[in-house]
């Protein structure tokens, strides 16, 4: 029999979280009304329908109390891929990530072994009498391996940015998402309903199962909903290239948690009310909140590169809304910090089996917050 020890050391390998998917499971859309995909609800393991699997998003409703606290990430995807070419006419692919000083922006590129420092790059305006923009490749980076591009001088901070994106780019959807659909579906499917803050490279995916009508039927019901921003960039879907992951590392990512949320969660913790995190991207927002130093919380606004992995203690949230992720990825190390590894993955293989839809337009899990494991709570 596996003890107790062995499982604790394969909590921080890698290859400990992978597991075989069917590639028809994959989404490729979302559900048609957001509410409508299936909600699997986990429970406390020691109740007796631990496990639910026949319900839907809206069913959310019944989950929460009058009082209960529930955090959105209120990030807007910008059109952040661009479609530029060399001076002899070669093509290459932006994903622009970040500022990095002044007009320098740090992008991922495709093929990045074309992109030589000092080369010049164009790309044209959907107006054909427009004029060309032209950037240059100032540097290279090696966290990333992506590339320093030089924009126009006035493309300065994420306004600017987004507003040359909404001219020239395009959403940048993940490559597994694969059809026909017009491009001016994704960039409504692929943002949630509550998008008001431009600034992410991928979409918060669990909030896309939240529509207007559940959000208003919550907010009806008394339960309270406020917005943290985290721009959810290269941290969120890079993948992990270490196996060892006691020392794991992520990059940054900007988050914003201002006084109002952070007095609503000290007002919380004094009741017997729950605050639920929609998605993984608000988990890491809340928690980087707490600072250890005054045993307390703090409004942020900063770059962050919390990691949350098993062994992790959660001090602020108690519940979570996600989707059905990557194997490998940093998003199920920090479920399996709220669950557990093991159960997590005999969930992945229930999920799989009862053919729930995977990855970004893929359906739902709700840990509630009897489920999260007691050990894994911090008291303040």
């Amino acid at each position: 029999m596996t003890s107790q020890i062995d499982n604790d050391e394969k909590d921080y390998r890698l290859e400990a979280y992978d597991y075989q998917l069917d590639p028809l499971l994959i989404a490729s859309k979302p559900s048609e009304i957001r509410h409508e995909s299936r909600l699997m609800i986990v429970r406390d393991r020691f109740l007796e329908e631990n496990c639910s699997t026949n319900k839907f998003t809206k069913n959310l409703l019944d989950e929460l109390r009058e009082g209960d606290l529930v955090i959105i990430n209120n990030t807007k995807v910008m059109k952040a891929r661009l479609r530029v070419e060399l001076e002899n006419g070669t093509l290459v692919e932006l994903l622009v990530l970040e500022k990095s000083h002044e007009c320098v922006w740090l992008c991922l590129a495709k093929p990045a072994k074309k992109l030589k420092v000092n080369r010049k790059l164009k790309f044209k305006l959907k107006i054909p009498s427009a004029q060309d923009i032209n950037l240059i490749v100032d540097g290279v980076d090696e966290e990333t391996g992506g590339r320093f591009i030089k924009f126009p001088e006035n493309i300065i901070d994420l306004n600017s940015m987004n507003a040359l994106l909404d001219k020239y780019g395009e959403i940048p959807l993940p490559p597994y998402i694969k059809n026909s659909e017009e491009e001016s579906f994704h960039e409504n499917s692929y943002q949630t309903e509550y998008a008001t803050d431009p600034g992410a490279v991928a979409a918060p995916t669990a909030g896309l199962h939240l529509s207007k009508s559940l959000i208003s039927n919550l907010k009806k019901k008394g339960v309270i909903i406020l917005p943290i921003t985290l721009h959810v960039g290269y941290g969120t879907f890079k993948p992990i290239d270490q196996e060892d992951l006691s020392n794991l590392k992520l990059h940054k990512e900007w988050v914003s948690v201002n006084e109002e949320v952070v007095k609503e969660i000290k007002r919380i913790k004094k009741t017997d009310r729950k605050i639920i995190a929609i998605g993984t991207t608000s988990v890491r927002a809340l928690e980087s909140c707490y600072s250890s130093e005054i045993n307390d919380f703090l409004p942020i606004a900063k770059y962050v590169d919390l990691v949350i992995k098993p062994g992790y203690k959660f001090k602020v949230v108690d519940g979570l809304l996600t989707n059905f992720h990557l194997p490998k990825s940093s998003l199920l190390l920090l479920v399996s910090a709220m669950i557990g590894r093991e159960r997590l993955l005999d969930l992945y293989k229930k999920a799989i089996k009862e053919k729930f839809r995977f990855f970004s337009y893929g359906d739902a899990m709700y840990i509630s917050p009897d489920s999260l494991m007691e050990k894994n709570r911090f008291r303040l």
